[in-house]
């Protein structure tokens, strides 16, 4: 059985800067047991692409 931890990237695109809803998700998930990384606000696709990778 593989035990490595569930990886989640949350990112909020685009100019809006309301981030609540993210990061509620992203607590829940972490409260999941899963690895979540939040990149923050105001990101690009671009930079969403590299944090996936």
């Amino acid at each position: 059985m593989n035990d490595r931890k569930i990886r989640v990237l949350v990112a909020k695109p685009g100019l809006d800067g309301h981030d609540r809803g993210a990061k509620v998700i992203a607590r829940a998930l972490r409260d999941a047991g899963m690895e979540v990384i939040y990149t923050g606000l105001r990101q690009t696709p671009e930079m969403i692409a590299s944090a996936a990778l």
